[in-house]
């Protein structure tokens, strides 16, 4: 008879009748009043007012009874800890009970009882449970050290229990020592700081000869564990790999991927000139040949795992075309992934085969199929050159069959065949004008203006066509609305008598009438361009475009390595580290593949340079739209856009000029009521006096390193000071200092996470600034930054940003952003880093400009205990570029005359007065004249720090 009855009682005051035959002195009644329980608590019933009396029935040799009161008690523990206490003795019992099912089921239940106060007295029986003689109980003994540890990892860690299951590795029975990798591994994940798996080459024998004994899942947990081991050479990586190559032909496709990942991982350290790294890749491809007859979802997960193994070692499959086939029962999401890995595996040896297919599969009924598959024959046009002609008479049999979404898809990959191979297939241009009329999608229209911008010479009417789109131009896309001002423009340079009243419609819907700020900014670029300078205009927006790269979906190499790392896991699948999808990011950490021998790397060949390896032939990545979106989405931190130095005063124009003579300089004066964020001039009581004379010597200077003023030694470097604490940042401590060395300003930073989780995309951007300081390049992190890691980075800086007075006037306002928030500080820089290398005048201009800047402008400061004589303190002086004109001694007195010029082309005038006092220490009385005097005290703190440091 089935257990299902106990499922079917609705009867009422049920709990007093199990009540009393949980108490019944009758073994088979006991029984059946368990099982009542189960079944009640199974259909979610309260059931936990029996807690006692069912507990009392653990006192029993029948093993069945014995497993129902345990899952009760598992169930029930955490919500009547107290009661639970009361099972503590049958535990400690039960772990010394005869039979080796009886003492292995106590330990499970033990570990699976999240209660703390009852963890202690659980120690004994697990410690004697660890070292029981039967194996079934020693591994799961192991894995219940990995669930105390979750409770209280601190116990676990004080009772000694690490080193036992450490000691468990070298257990004689394969499984005791697959689930004590597991718990190890458990453990080391979530505490990624500990060495627990402290592999050797010792341990990794003796895991490698339980392999081959283990059950599927302990196979599983060995190979994962290998996989984070790394060789000491090439010739232990080909050792283990011999010993895990047999793992390919196992049924379990867990298995399969798991070796797979182990071999990928090692391959990295074999050199490409041994004939056993041929062999290697021969037989990696059966195997996930094979994974591909399993069912539809398995075949999903396999493919997105082939799909990173062919981005990193296209040479494995690369004769298994076929494999990749659409069949017509397919699902949707398989056939767009095998797709994606045929274009990726096409080559001049495959193409005709490869093109065939595709053209079969543009006549399908599945749209998305459809779309994905013309997508493709563009893909292949770019990748193998040889076969583009064959590929674009393809696409044009496939735009005269006037199916709307091929028709479009057709335009979209076209536009991209232009900019692989510019001047060879434009004859196909009338043909795309045919089917202008019947463009809808957002993507094609765009692509389509863009043929006619770029083409517009070839096209006699282009004027009329552009003019068509402009007549709905407020209901077009953000995307068909840019491609439309940039194509207008492009027309308008290259025709423009007859386009002049069009490039005038287009900047006024672009500027006045949209609310799009891109649009609006894009607008008034073309706009200033045009009316200061029309052949500057024409060099910007008709310049040679780069040729596209040939895969511009490939993924970011440093992130492929890493999710090689990942195989068979579900970061393959996602194709994300798993601290882009791990909540919390605890126990996720970042990984990556060993770095190649010595040996490997002679033998590299250019044609299969791996991912990490930068090879001419290795292709560009270009971003997807969707990660640019999201980037100006989370805060546009790039680097700045260097342009000339903002003018000191804001003219404000009543009319706006169109395409006039008013509008002055790319970066210059705003027309009255026409905002824009990029053009925001400060007014002029915001820029300190003489702030805005022309900056044009000093940043020429910055780069002029053969005037020979400069000096090498460079100037004083002031020790890195913290600049925003951990406590403020969520783990992420800056600290930092300024330097200037030869003519070039960098800001010293040290990153260090003390955070959990791994820190990743790192930008920084600075606020508008007394002097116009602004990053020169972007903030680059080369790999991602682990929890207690620290990296050094220079970032260089320029003076070309934007200016505003600050209060104090060397006051910088940073933001930096990473993966977990934006942060903001400011920090106060030393003024002697805008001291520039030509800052010494000759005498009579010295004397000139001295009588020239009016008495109130001097201002006077005393510099104590100075440690250097006269000859020092000027040699000090010159390192950082404060320049001595001439030099006096007055009744005893050493009188030093001296200039140095700011990035921004303020002069400061000083005379250094030196006093002897005692022998080893002068005091110094320093004059300062200045034409903007603000900037003194700033001078006098900066000679300061240079003489005292």
């Amino acid at each position: 008879m089935t257990d299902s009855k106990y499922f079917t009682t609705t009867k009422k005051g049920e709990i007093f009748e199990l009540k009393a035959e949980l108490n019944s002195d009758k073994k088979e009644k006991k029984k059946e009043a368990v099982k009542k329980v189960i079944a009640s608590m199974t259909v979610g019933k309260d059931v936990s007012a029996l807690f006692p009396d069912v507990v009392n029935c653990m006192q029993t040799d029948n093993l069945e009874l014995k497993k129902l009161v345990y899952l009760y008690l598992m169930n029930y523990a955490k919500s009547q800890p107290d009661m639970a206490i009361m099972a503590v003795n049958t535990f400690v019992k039960d772990c010394e009970d005869p039979n080796p099912l009886i003492r292995a089921l106590a330990v499970r239940t033990m570990g699976c009882i999240r209660v703390d106060k009852i963890t202690e007295y659980l120690c004994e029986p697990l410690r004697k449970c660890l070292k029981d003689e039967d194996p079934y109980v020693r591994k799961t003994a192991a894995v219940c050290v990995a669930k105390l540890h979750d409770i209280n990892a601190q116990l676990v860690e004080d009772q000694g229990f690490l080193d036992t299951l450490k000691d468990l590795i070298s257990d004689s029975n394969p499984m005791v020592v697959a689930n004590a990798v597991a718990a190890l591994s458990e453990i080391a994940e979530s505490h990624p700081s500990s060495n627990l798996l402290d592999l050797n080459p010792q341990s990794i024998n003796k895991l490698l000869t339980a392999l081959n004994e283990c059950t599927e899942w302990g196979q599983i947990f060995i190979l994962d564990c290998l996989a984070n081991y790394t060789p000491k050479d090439d010739r232990e990586a080909q050792s283990i790999c011999e010993r895990v190559t047999p793992r390919l032909s196992h049924a379990n496709s867990a298995v399969v991927l798991s070796a797979v990942k182990v071999l990928m991982k090692f391959m990295e350290m074999l050199s490409k000139d041994l004939d056993y790294y041929g062999t290697l890749l021969k037989k990696l491809a059966p195997p996930l040949v094979t994974l591909l007859s399993a069912e539809p979802e398995l075949q999903y997960v396999a493919l997105r795992n082939i799909n990173l193994i062919v981005q990193k070692r296209p040479e494995i499959l690369k004769h298994e075309m076929k494999v990749f086939f659409v069949k017509y029962n397919d699902p949707i999401y398989v056939k767009l992934e095998k797709l994606d890995i045929m274009i990726r595996l096409a080559s001049q040896a495959n193409i005709a085969q490869v093109l065939a297919e595709l053209k079969e599969y543009a006549t399908e009924v599945d749209v998305d199929f459809v779309r994905k598959a013309v997508r493709a024959i563009g893909r292949c046009a770019i990748k193998v050159e040889q076969s583009a002609e064959r590929c674009v008479s393809t696409l044009l049999d496939l735009i005269q069959t006037k199916v709307n979404y091929v028709v479009q898809e057709a335009i979209v990959v076209i536009k991209d065949i232009f900019r692989k191979y510019p001047n060879k297939y434009e004859s196909v241009i009338a043909t795309l004008c045919e089917n202008l009329d019947s463009l809808d999608e957002p993507e094609a229209r765009a692509a389509m203006i863009w043929i006619v911008g770029e083409y517009a010479e070839r096209i006699d009417n282009a004027d009329e066509l552009l003019e068509s789109f402009l007549e709905g131009f407020h209901d077009e896309s953000t995307q068909v609305q840019l491609q439309l001002l940039t194509a207008i423009v492009k027309l308008f340079l290259k025709k423009p008598t007859e386009t002049q009243e069009l490039v005038q419609q287009v900047l006024s819907l672009a500027t006045q009438d949209s609310d799009n700020p891109d649009l609006r900014d894009r607008g008034y670029i073309y706009w200033r361009l045009l009316s200061t300078d029309p052949v500057a205009a024409k060099e910007v927006v008709l310049a040679e475009k780069p040729l596209i790269s040939e895969e511009t979906d490939l993924i970011e190499p440093t992130l492929l390595d890493e999710l090689i790392c990942y195989i068979g896991t579900l970061a393959s699948v996602y194709h994300k580290p798993p601290s882009a999808f791990v909540e919390g990011g605890r126990g996720v950490v970042h990984k990556s593949l060993p770095p190649r021998t010595a040996s490997s790397e002679s033998t590299e060949s250019p044609e299969t340079a791996p991912a990490g390896v930068p090879s001419s032939e290795q292709p560009d990545v270009i971003p997807a739209q969707g990660d640019l979106l999201g980037d100006l989405l989370n805060l546009d931190l790039g680097p700045p856009v260097s342009g000339p130095p903002l003018a000191s005063s804001s003219v404000q124009m009543g009319a706006v000029d169109l395409l006039g003579g008013g509008l002055d300089s790319l970066m210059g004066d705003e027309p009255e009521g026409i905002g824009g964020p990029n053009f925001v001039t400060p007014p002029a009581a915001a820029v300190p006096a003489n702030l805005g004379a022309p900056m044009g010597s000093g940043l020429s200077d910055l780069f002029d390193l053969t005037s020979g003023v400069g000096t090498l030694s460079g100037s004083y470097v002031a020790p890195k000071a913290i600049w925003l604490p951990a406590m403020k940042a969520k783990g992420l401590e800056i600290s930092g200092t300024f330097t200037r060395q030869v003519g070039s300003i960098s800001m010293d930073l040290q990153l260090t996470n003390k955070a959990l989780q791994v820190m990743t995309d790192f930008a920084i951007q600075f606020n508008r600034n007394s002097f116009g300081l602004a990053p020169a390049a972007p903030l680059q992190v080369h790999a991602p930054l682990s929890p207690n890691q620290t990296v050094e980075i220079s970032l260089p800086l320029n003076t070309v940003g934007s200016v505003m007075k600050m209060e104090p006037l060397n006051n910088l306002q940073v933001a930096v952003k990473n993966n977990i928030d934006v942060f903001y500080f400011s920090t106060l820089y030393p003024l002697h880093i805008l001291f520039v290398e030509d800052g010494k005048m000759d005498r009579q201009m010295f004397l000139a400009t001295w009588k020239d800047i009016p008495n109130e402008n001097e201002a006077q400061f005393q510099i104590r205990d100075c440690p250097l004589n006269a000859e020092a303190v000027s040699s000090r002086l010159q390192s950082s570029n404060i320049f001595t004109v001439a030099k006096r001694n007055v009744e005893g007195q050493d009188m030093l005359y001296q200039s140095l010029k700011l990035t921004n082309g303020i002069w400061v005038l000083a005379e250094l007065r030196i006093q002897p006092g005692n022998p080893s220490f002068t005091d110094l009385e320093l004059s300062l004249k200045c034409r903007a005097p603000e900037v003194s005290q700033h001078v006098y703190q900066a000679y300061e720090t240079i003489l005292k440091n």
